[in-house]
Protein backbone atom coordinates (compact mmCIF):
# COMPACT_ATOMS: atom_id res chain seq x y z
CA UNK A 1 0.00 0.00 0.00
CA UNK A 2 2.72 2.46 0.96
CA UNK A 3 4.60 1.66 -2.26
CA UNK A 4 1.52 2.56 -4.28
CA UNK A 5 1.15 5.81 -2.37
CA UNK A 6 4.81 6.68 -2.97
CA UNK A 7 4.55 5.95 -6.68
CA UNK A 8 1.38 8.03 -6.95
CA UNK A 9 2.98 10.91 -5.09
CA UNK A 10 6.08 10.89 -7.29
CA UNK A 11 3.99 10.75 -10.46
CA UNK A 12 1.75 13.53 -9.22
CA UNK A 13 4.70 15.68 -8.24
CA UNK A 14 6.40 15.28 -11.61
CA UNK A 15 3.21 16.32 -13.37
CA UNK A 16 2.60 19.30 -11.09
CA UNK A 17 6.23 20.41 -11.23
CA UNK A 18 6.24 20.27 -15.03
CA UNK A 19 3.05 22.29 -15.36
CA UNK A 20 4.13 24.74 -12.65
CA UNK A 21 7.54 25.41 -14.16
CA UNK A 22 6.02 25.83 -17.62
CA UNK A 23 3.60 28.41 -16.26
CA UNK A 24 6.39 30.20 -14.40
CA UNK A 25 8.26 30.77 -17.63
CA UNK A 26 5.20 32.36 -19.22
CA UNK A 27 3.81 34.33 -16.30
CA UNK A 28 4.99 36.95 -13.84
CA UNK A 29 4.11 35.14 -10.63
CA UNK A 30 4.57 36.71 -7.17
CA UNK A 31 7.95 36.02 -5.53
CA UNK A 32 8.30 32.71 -3.77
CA UNK A 33 10.77 31.23 -1.26
CA UNK A 34 12.91 28.25 -2.10
CA UNK A 35 10.87 25.08 -1.82
CA UNK A 36 11.48 21.38 -1.38
CA UNK A 37 10.62 18.83 -4.07
CA UNK A 38 7.19 17.27 -3.61
CA UNK A 39 6.08 19.23 -0.54
CA UNK A 40 6.84 22.71 -1.88
CA UNK A 41 6.67 25.17 1.01
CA UNK A 42 4.55 23.22 3.48
CA UNK A 43 7.53 22.90 5.80
CA UNK A 44 7.60 26.70 6.20
CA UNK A 45 4.14 26.88 7.76
CA UNK A 46 4.56 26.76 11.52
CA UNK A 47 1.90 27.36 14.14
CA UNK A 48 0.51 29.94 14.41
CA UNK A 49 0.35 30.12 10.61
CA UNK A 50 -0.45 33.85 10.44
CA UNK A 51 2.84 34.61 12.22
CA UNK A 52 4.94 32.34 9.98
CA UNK A 53 3.37 33.94 6.88
CA UNK A 54 4.17 37.37 8.29
CA UNK A 55 7.80 36.35 8.79
CA UNK A 56 8.01 35.19 5.17
CA UNK A 57 6.64 38.54 3.99
CA UNK A 58 9.57 40.35 5.60
CA UNK A 59 11.84 38.99 2.87
CA UNK A 60 9.38 38.36 0.05
CA UNK A 61 7.24 41.50 0.17
CA UNK A 62 3.57 42.31 0.64
CA UNK A 63 2.43 39.76 -1.94
CA UNK A 64 4.10 36.38 -2.39
CA UNK A 65 3.25 32.91 -3.56
CA UNK A 66 3.63 29.46 -2.06
CA UNK A 67 3.35 25.96 -3.41
CA UNK A 68 1.66 23.76 -0.80
CA UNK A 69 1.96 20.32 -2.31
CA UNK A 70 -0.14 20.52 -5.48
CA UNK A 71 -1.90 23.70 -4.33
CA UNK A 72 -0.92 27.18 -5.43
CA UNK A 73 -1.38 29.93 -2.84
CA UNK A 74 -0.94 33.70 -2.92
CA UNK A 75 -0.58 35.64 0.34
CA UNK A 76 -1.43 39.34 0.84
CA UNK A 77 0.02 41.04 3.92
CA UNK A 78 -0.59 44.74 3.31
CA UNK A 79 -3.70 46.91 3.30
CA UNK A 80 -2.97 48.19 -0.20
CA UNK A 81 -2.60 44.66 -1.60
CA UNK A 82 -5.79 43.48 0.12
CA UNK A 83 -7.63 46.46 -1.33
CA UNK A 84 -6.53 45.58 -4.85
CA UNK A 85 -7.44 41.90 -4.47
CA UNK A 86 -10.92 42.97 -3.39
CA UNK A 87 -11.40 45.76 -5.90
CA UNK A 88 -14.55 45.64 -8.00
CA UNK A 89 -13.21 43.36 -10.75
CA UNK A 90 -10.91 41.19 -8.67
CA UNK A 91 -13.46 40.76 -5.89
CA UNK A 92 -15.63 38.77 -8.30
CA UNK A 93 -12.70 36.64 -9.46
CA UNK A 94 -11.80 35.90 -5.83
CA UNK A 95 -15.41 35.52 -4.66
CA UNK A 96 -15.21 31.73 -4.31
CA UNK A 97 -14.13 30.00 -1.13
CA UNK A 98 -11.09 27.75 -0.84
CA UNK A 99 -12.66 24.35 -0.33
CA UNK A 100 -10.96 21.69 1.77
CA UNK A 101 -11.85 18.16 2.77
CA UNK A 102 -13.70 19.11 5.94
CA UNK A 103 -15.87 21.67 4.17
CA UNK A 104 -16.90 19.13 1.56
CA UNK A 105 -18.30 16.84 4.25
CA UNK A 106 -19.64 19.47 6.61
CA UNK A 107 -21.14 22.06 4.28
CA UNK A 108 -23.79 19.95 2.52
CA UNK A 109 -21.96 19.63 -0.76
CA UNK A 110 -20.79 23.24 -0.37
CA UNK A 111 -24.31 24.66 -0.62
CA UNK A 112 -24.18 26.73 2.58
CA UNK A 113 -23.54 30.47 2.41
CA UNK A 114 -19.99 30.36 3.75
CA UNK A 115 -18.84 27.78 1.17
CA UNK A 116 -21.16 28.10 -1.83
CA UNK A 117 -19.50 29.30 -5.05
CA UNK A 118 -20.29 32.81 -6.16
CA UNK A 119 -23.53 32.75 -8.14
CA UNK A 120 -27.31 32.95 -7.89
CA UNK A 121 -27.60 30.40 -5.06
CA UNK A 122 -25.05 32.25 -2.95
CA UNK A 123 -26.71 35.62 -3.70
CA UNK A 124 -30.10 34.23 -2.60
CA UNK A 125 -28.66 33.05 0.70
CA UNK A 126 -26.81 36.33 1.17
CA UNK A 127 -30.04 38.31 0.64
CA UNK A 128 -31.84 36.10 3.14
CA UNK A 129 -29.15 36.70 5.76
CA UNK A 130 -29.08 40.45 5.11
CA UNK A 131 -32.86 40.87 5.29
CA UNK A 132 -34.17 38.06 7.48
CA UNK A 133 -31.36 37.53 9.97
CA UNK A 134 -29.09 40.54 10.33
CA UNK A 135 -31.09 43.58 9.22
CA UNK A 136 -31.57 46.42 11.71
CA UNK A 137 -35.23 45.44 12.14
CA UNK A 138 -34.41 41.78 12.86
CA UNK A 139 -31.70 42.74 15.32
CA UNK A 140 -34.18 44.98 17.16
CA UNK A 141 -36.65 42.09 17.29
CA UNK A 142 -34.04 39.84 18.92
CA UNK A 143 -32.71 42.41 21.40
CA UNK A 144 -34.70 40.91 24.27
CA UNK A 145 -32.96 37.57 23.71
CA UNK A 146 -29.53 39.14 24.06
CA UNK A 147 -30.65 41.07 27.15
CA UNK A 148 -31.98 37.95 28.87
CA UNK A 149 -28.93 35.85 28.06
CA UNK A 150 -26.49 38.51 29.29
CA UNK A 151 -28.57 38.85 32.47
CA UNK A 152 -28.37 35.08 32.89
CA UNK A 153 -24.58 35.31 32.64
CA UNK A 154 -24.54 38.06 35.26
CA UNK A 155 -26.66 35.93 37.58
CA UNK A 156 -24.33 32.97 37.16
CA UNK A 157 -21.23 35.01 37.97
CA UNK A 158 -23.02 36.80 40.85
CA UNK A 159 -23.97 33.49 42.47
CA UNK A 160 -20.42 32.21 42.10
CA UNK A 161 -18.98 35.32 43.75
CA UNK A 162 -21.52 35.83 46.55
CA UNK A 163 -19.91 33.66 49.19
CA UNK A 164 -18.01 36.39 51.06
CA UNK A 165 -16.04 39.58 50.80
CA UNK A 166 -13.08 38.18 48.90
CA UNK A 167 -12.78 37.96 45.13
CA UNK A 168 -13.40 34.56 43.55
CA UNK A 169 -11.29 32.94 40.83
CA UNK A 170 -13.22 32.24 37.64
CA UNK A 171 -12.30 30.64 34.34
CA UNK A 172 -14.14 32.79 31.83
CA UNK A 173 -14.17 30.82 28.60
CA UNK A 174 -16.84 28.22 29.59
CA UNK A 175 -19.13 31.04 30.74
CA UNK A 176 -18.61 33.00 27.52
CA UNK A 177 -19.15 29.89 25.41
CA UNK A 178 -22.47 29.30 27.16
CA UNK A 179 -23.53 32.90 26.63
CA UNK A 180 -22.88 33.01 22.89
CA UNK A 181 -24.29 29.53 22.33
CA UNK A 182 -27.58 30.32 24.06
CA UNK A 183 -27.96 33.67 22.29
CA UNK A 184 -27.67 32.02 18.89
CA UNK A 185 -29.78 28.99 19.82
CA UNK A 186 -32.53 31.20 21.26
CA UNK A 187 -32.61 33.15 17.99
CA UNK A 188 -32.62 29.98 15.90
CA UNK A 189 -34.75 27.63 17.93
CA UNK A 190 -36.30 29.56 20.81
CA UNK A 191 -34.55 27.38 23.37
CA UNK A 192 -31.78 28.01 25.90
CA UNK A 193 -29.84 24.81 25.47
CA UNK A 194 -27.15 25.42 28.08
CA UNK A 195 -29.77 26.16 30.72
CA UNK A 196 -32.42 23.65 29.66
CA UNK A 197 -30.41 20.79 28.20
CA UNK A 198 -26.89 21.21 29.45
CA UNK A 199 -25.67 17.76 28.38
CA UNK A 200 -26.67 18.12 24.73
CA UNK A 201 -25.44 21.72 24.64
CA UNK A 202 -22.04 20.66 25.97
CA UNK A 203 -21.77 17.92 23.35
CA UNK A 204 -22.64 20.28 20.50
CA UNK A 205 -20.26 22.97 21.75
CA UNK A 206 -17.47 20.39 21.83
CA UNK A 207 -18.30 19.41 18.26
CA UNK A 208 -18.15 23.06 17.20
CA UNK A 209 -14.80 23.48 18.91
CA UNK A 210 -13.50 20.33 17.22
CA UNK A 211 -14.62 21.70 13.84
CA UNK A 212 -12.49 24.81 14.40
CA UNK A 213 -9.55 22.74 15.60
CA UNK A 214 -9.46 20.39 12.58
CA UNK A 215 -10.28 23.10 10.07
CA UNK A 216 -7.76 25.29 8.33
CA UNK A 217 -4.34 24.11 7.14
CA UNK A 218 -4.33 20.87 9.11
CA UNK A 219 -4.94 18.07 6.61
CA UNK A 220 -2.18 16.94 4.28
CA UNK A 221 -4.73 15.46 1.89
CA UNK A 222 -5.88 18.96 0.93
CA UNK A 223 -2.45 19.48 -0.64
CA UNK A 224 -1.86 15.93 -1.87
CA UNK A 225 -5.32 14.76 -3.06
CA UNK A 226 -4.10 11.23 -3.73
CA UNK A 227 -3.64 10.72 0.02
CA UNK A 228 -7.36 11.20 0.61
CA UNK A 229 -7.93 7.83 -1.04
CA UNK A 230 -5.95 6.06 1.67
CA UNK A 231 -6.73 8.18 4.77
CA UNK A 232 -3.55 7.01 6.47
CA UNK A 233 -3.93 9.34 9.45
CA UNK A 234 -7.69 8.81 9.89
CA UNK A 235 -8.56 12.43 9.17
CA UNK A 236 -11.33 11.64 6.68
CA UNK A 237 -12.89 9.13 9.07
CA UNK A 238 -12.78 11.70 11.88
CA UNK A 239 -14.25 14.40 9.62
CA UNK A 240 -17.13 12.17 8.53
CA UNK A 241 -17.90 11.21 12.12
CA UNK A 242 -17.85 14.84 13.25
CA UNK A 243 -20.09 15.99 10.41
CA UNK A 244 -22.52 13.11 10.96
CA UNK A 245 -22.96 14.07 14.62
CA UNK A 246 -23.51 17.72 13.78
CA UNK A 247 -25.99 16.84 11.03
CA UNK A 248 -28.04 14.68 13.40
CA UNK A 249 -28.32 17.58 15.83
CA UNK A 250 -29.34 20.05 13.10
CA UNK A 251 -31.86 17.60 11.62
CA UNK A 252 -33.34 17.03 15.05
CA UNK A 253 -33.89 20.78 15.43
CA UNK A 254 -35.59 21.00 12.04
CA UNK A 255 -37.79 17.95 12.68
CA UNK A 256 -38.87 19.24 16.10
CA UNK A 257 -39.87 22.59 14.63
CA UNK A 258 -41.65 20.95 11.70
CA UNK A 259 -43.65 18.79 14.10
CA UNK A 260 -44.52 21.76 16.32
CA UNK A 261 -45.45 23.80 13.27
CA UNK A 262 -47.83 21.09 12.08
CA UNK A 263 -49.52 21.12 15.49
CA UNK A 264 -49.54 24.94 15.44
CA UNK A 265 -47.86 25.19 18.82
CA UNK A 266 -44.49 26.64 17.92
CA UNK A 267 -43.23 30.14 18.59
CA UNK A 268 -41.72 32.33 15.90
CA UNK A 269 -38.07 31.41 15.43
CA UNK A 270 -35.62 31.49 12.55
CA UNK A 271 -36.15 27.78 11.87
CA UNK A 272 -39.95 28.11 11.72
CA UNK A 273 -39.54 31.02 9.31
CA UNK A 274 -37.28 28.91 7.12
CA UNK A 275 -39.81 26.05 7.19
CA UNK A 276 -42.49 28.47 6.02
CA UNK A 277 -40.25 29.46 3.11
CA UNK A 278 -39.72 25.76 2.41
CA UNK A 279 -43.46 25.38 1.80
CA UNK A 280 -43.51 28.13 -0.82
CA UNK A 281 -40.03 27.55 -2.30
CA UNK A 282 -39.18 23.87 -1.65
CA UNK A 283 -36.29 23.77 -4.13
CA UNK A 284 -34.56 26.78 -2.59
CA UNK A 285 -35.08 25.89 1.08
CA UNK A 286 -34.46 22.19 1.42
CA UNK A 287 -33.67 20.64 4.80
CA UNK A 288 -29.98 20.73 3.90
CA UNK A 289 -30.15 24.46 3.11
CA UNK A 290 -31.93 25.13 6.41
CA UNK A 291 -29.43 23.02 8.34
CA UNK A 292 -26.63 24.86 6.56
CA UNK A 293 -27.92 28.24 7.70
CA UNK A 294 -28.27 26.93 11.27
CA UNK A 295 -24.72 25.62 11.10
CA UNK A 296 -23.31 28.92 9.84
CA UNK A 297 -25.00 30.82 12.65
CA UNK A 298 -23.62 28.44 15.27
CA UNK A 299 -20.10 28.15 13.89
CA UNK A 300 -19.66 31.79 12.91
CA UNK A 301 -21.60 33.35 15.79
CA UNK A 302 -20.54 31.45 18.90
CA UNK A 303 -16.86 30.51 19.10
CA UNK A 304 -15.63 33.69 17.39
CA UNK A 305 -17.56 35.96 19.75
CA UNK A 306 -16.58 34.03 22.87
CA UNK A 307 -12.91 34.11 21.82
CA UNK A 308 -13.06 37.88 21.27
CA UNK A 309 -14.69 38.48 24.67
CA UNK A 310 -11.95 36.44 26.36
CA UNK A 311 -9.22 38.43 24.56
CA UNK A 312 -10.97 41.70 25.50
CA UNK A 313 -11.09 40.78 29.19
CA UNK A 314 -7.45 39.66 29.08
CA UNK A 315 -6.45 43.02 27.58
CA UNK A 316 -8.41 44.92 30.22
CA UNK A 317 -6.83 42.94 33.06
CA UNK A 318 -3.36 43.68 31.68
CA UNK A 319 -4.28 47.38 31.37
CA UNK A 320 -6.20 48.30 34.55
CA UNK A 321 -6.16 51.99 33.58
CA UNK A 322 -8.16 51.12 30.45
CA UNK A 323 -10.56 49.01 32.51
CA UNK A 324 -11.10 51.89 34.92
CA UNK A 325 -11.69 54.37 32.09
CA UNK A 326 -14.24 52.05 30.48
CA UNK A 327 -16.02 51.55 33.80
CA UNK A 328 -16.15 55.30 34.41
CA UNK A 329 -17.71 55.83 31.00
CA UNK A 330 -20.33 53.15 31.68
CA UNK A 331 -21.23 54.69 35.04
CA UNK A 332 -21.55 58.10 33.41
CA UNK A 333 -23.84 56.78 30.67
CA UNK A 334 -25.95 54.69 33.03
CA UNK A 335 -26.40 57.62 35.38
CA UNK A 336 -29.74 56.56 36.87
CA UNK A 337 -28.98 54.73 40.07
CA UNK A 338 -29.87 51.07 39.98
CA UNK A 339 -30.07 50.72 36.18
CA UNK A 340 -28.10 48.12 34.33
CA UNK A 341 -26.33 48.71 31.04
CA UNK A 342 -28.68 48.23 28.08
CA UNK A 343 -28.20 47.63 24.36
CA UNK A 344 -29.63 51.10 23.73
CA UNK A 345 -26.60 52.50 25.61
CA UNK A 346 -24.05 50.92 23.27
CA UNK A 347 -23.93 53.87 20.87
CA UNK A 348 -23.15 56.26 23.75
CA UNK A 349 -20.18 54.25 25.04
CA UNK A 350 -17.51 55.29 22.58
CA UNK A 351 -14.57 54.14 24.66
CA UNK A 352 -16.10 50.70 25.28
CA UNK A 353 -16.54 50.26 21.54
CA UNK A 354 -12.95 51.39 21.01
CA UNK A 355 -11.78 48.72 23.47
CA UNK A 356 -13.58 46.11 21.36
CA UNK A 357 -12.14 47.50 18.12
CA UNK A 358 -8.63 47.49 19.53
CA UNK A 359 -9.10 43.89 20.69
CA UNK A 360 -10.27 42.89 17.20
CA UNK A 361 -7.27 44.69 15.71
CA UNK A 362 -4.70 42.85 17.80
CA UNK A 363 -6.53 39.53 18.07
CA UNK A 364 -8.85 39.04 15.06
CA UNK A 365 -10.96 35.89 15.41
CA UNK A 366 -10.03 34.94 11.82
CA UNK A 367 -6.42 36.11 11.47
CA UNK A 368 -6.21 34.92 7.84
CA UNK A 369 -9.85 35.83 7.15
CA UNK A 370 -11.58 32.95 5.35
CA UNK A 371 -9.40 31.82 2.41
CA UNK A 372 -10.72 32.45 -1.08
CA UNK A 373 -10.01 30.87 -4.47
CA UNK A 374 -9.73 32.48 -7.89
CA UNK A 375 -12.21 31.48 -10.59
CA UNK A 376 -10.15 32.87 -13.48
CA UNK A 377 -6.67 34.05 -14.37
CA UNK A 378 -6.07 37.59 -13.12
CA UNK A 379 -3.42 40.27 -12.71
CA UNK A 380 -3.17 41.84 -9.26
CA UNK A 381 -0.49 44.22 -7.98
CA UNK A 382 1.33 43.63 -11.26
CA UNK A 383 1.51 39.84 -10.80
CA UNK A 384 -0.19 37.07 -12.75
CA UNK A 385 -2.44 34.96 -10.53
CA UNK A 386 -3.49 31.65 -12.13
CA UNK A 387 -7.04 30.32 -11.91
CA UNK A 388 -7.63 28.05 -8.92
CA UNK A 389 -5.10 29.83 -6.70
CA UNK A 390 -5.99 30.09 -3.03
CA UNK A 391 -5.83 33.57 -1.49
CA UNK A 392 -4.79 34.18 2.11
CA UNK A 393 -5.22 37.73 3.40
CA UNK A 394 -3.20 38.09 6.60
CA UNK A 395 -5.48 40.44 8.53
CA UNK A 396 -3.40 39.88 11.66
CA UNK A 397 -0.30 41.25 9.89
CA UNK A 398 -2.17 44.13 8.24
CA UNK A 399 -3.63 45.22 11.56
CA UNK A 400 -0.16 45.26 13.15
CA UNK A 401 1.66 46.90 10.24
CA UNK A 402 3.99 49.62 11.63
CA UNK A 403 3.72 51.48 8.32
CA UNK A 404 0.07 52.30 8.94
CA UNK A 405 -0.39 51.91 12.72
CA UNK A 406 1.33 53.94 15.41
CA UNK A 407 2.79 51.63 18.09
CA UNK A 408 1.10 48.64 16.44
CA UNK A 409 1.88 46.17 19.25
CA UNK A 410 0.45 48.40 21.99
CA UNK A 411 -3.11 48.10 23.29
CA UNK A 412 -4.41 51.65 22.78
CA UNK A 413 -8.20 51.97 22.37
CA UNK A 414 -7.72 55.73 21.99
CA UNK A 415 -6.40 55.20 18.46
CA UNK A 416 -9.99 54.67 17.28
CA UNK A 417 -11.26 58.00 18.61
CA UNK A 418 -10.37 60.06 15.56
CA UNK A 419 -9.91 57.58 12.71
CA UNK A 420 -12.14 54.82 11.38
CA UNK A 421 -9.06 53.11 9.89
CA UNK A 422 -11.02 52.22 6.79
CA UNK A 423 -9.23 49.73 4.57
CA UNK A 424 -6.68 48.66 7.17
CA UNK A 425 -9.06 47.36 9.86
CA UNK A 426 -10.77 44.22 8.56
CA UNK A 427 -11.58 41.73 11.34
CA UNK A 428 -14.89 40.87 9.64
CA UNK A 429 -13.42 40.55 6.17
CA UNK A 430 -13.81 42.75 3.14
CA UNK A 431 -15.66 42.71 -0.15
CA UNK A 432 -18.57 40.55 -1.26
CA UNK A 433 -17.85 37.76 1.19
CA UNK A 434 -17.35 39.86 4.29
CA UNK A 435 -19.12 38.54 7.39
CA UNK A 436 -22.86 39.37 7.15
CA UNK A 437 -23.25 38.97 10.92
CA UNK A 438 -20.93 41.84 11.84
CA UNK A 439 -23.77 43.92 13.32
CA UNK A 440 -24.96 41.10 15.57
CA UNK A 441 -21.42 40.33 16.71
CA UNK A 442 -20.77 43.95 17.66
CA UNK A 443 -24.02 44.16 19.66
CA UNK A 444 -23.23 40.98 21.61
CA UNK A 445 -19.64 42.05 22.25
CA UNK A 446 -20.63 45.51 23.49
CA UNK A 447 -23.55 44.41 25.66
CA UNK A 448 -21.73 41.47 27.23
CA UNK A 449 -18.43 43.25 27.86
CA UNK A 450 -20.11 46.44 29.10
CA UNK A 451 -22.34 44.48 31.50
CA UNK A 452 -19.41 42.50 32.90
CA UNK A 453 -17.43 45.69 33.46
CA UNK A 454 -20.34 47.51 35.12
CA UNK A 455 -21.46 44.70 37.42
CA UNK A 456 -18.18 43.25 38.64
CA UNK A 457 -14.76 44.29 39.90
CA UNK A 458 -12.04 42.38 38.04
CA UNK A 459 -8.43 41.68 38.98
CA UNK A 460 -5.64 39.54 37.60
CA UNK A 461 -5.16 36.18 39.23
CA UNK A 462 -2.34 36.49 41.81
CA UNK A 463 -1.54 39.84 40.17
CA UNK A 464 0.32 38.01 37.40
CA UNK A 465 0.38 39.45 33.90
CA UNK A 466 -2.11 37.58 31.74
CA UNK A 467 -0.44 35.29 29.22
CA UNK A 468 -1.42 36.56 25.76
CA UNK A 469 -0.02 33.64 23.76
CA UNK A 470 -2.12 32.52 20.81
CA UNK A 471 -3.38 28.96 20.61
CA UNK A 472 -4.11 26.71 17.64
CA UNK A 473 -7.32 26.84 15.67
CA UNK A 474 -9.14 28.89 13.05
CA UNK A 475 -10.39 31.46 15.57
CA UNK A 476 -7.02 32.08 17.27
CA UNK A 477 -8.04 31.21 20.85
CA UNK A 478 -5.88 32.00 23.85
CA UNK A 479 -3.26 29.33 24.43
CA UNK A 480 -3.78 29.64 28.19
CA UNK A 481 -7.43 29.93 29.33
CA UNK A 482 -8.15 33.19 31.13
CA UNK A 483 -8.63 32.94 34.88
CA UNK A 484 -9.45 36.15 36.75
CA UNK A 485 -10.50 37.27 40.19
CA UNK A 486 -14.01 38.66 40.34
CA UNK A 487 -16.16 40.39 42.91
CA UNK A 488 -19.76 41.53 42.49
CA UNK A 489 -20.41 45.26 42.52
CA UNK A 490 -23.01 46.61 44.97
CA UNK A 491 -25.44 47.29 42.12
CA UNK A 492 -26.19 43.56 41.88
CA UNK A 493 -27.30 43.45 45.49
CA UNK A 494 -29.98 46.06 44.73
CA UNK A 495 -31.37 44.53 41.57
CA UNK A 496 -33.24 41.31 41.01
CA UNK A 497 -31.72 40.18 37.73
Amino acid sequence: MLDLVLIALIAGFITVAYVFRSNQKKKNLPPSPKGIPLIGHLHLLKEPVHRSLHELSQNLGDVFSLRLGSRGVVVATSASAAKEFFSKENDIIFANRAIGTLTEYMYYNNTIISAAPYGEHWRRLRRFCAVEMFSAARLRDSSEIRKEEVRALLRTIHVATSGGNDSVRLELRPLLDGLTFDIVMSMLAGKRYCAEDGVEAKEVRELIREAFEVGGLTYIGDFFPILRLFDLDGYVKRAKKLCSKLDKFFQKLVDEHRKDKEHKKTEKTMITHLLSLQESEPDHYTDDIIKGLVQVMLLAGTDTTAVTLEWAMANLLNHPEVLMKAKTELNDVVSIEGRLFEESDVGKCTYLNNVISETLRLYPATPLLVPRASSADSKVVGYDIPRGTWLFVNAWAIQRDPKIWNEPEAFKPERFETDTHRGKFLPFGIGRRACPGMGLAQLVLSLALGSMIQCFDWERDDDLVVDMSEGRGLTMPKAVPLVAKCKSSPILDKIIL
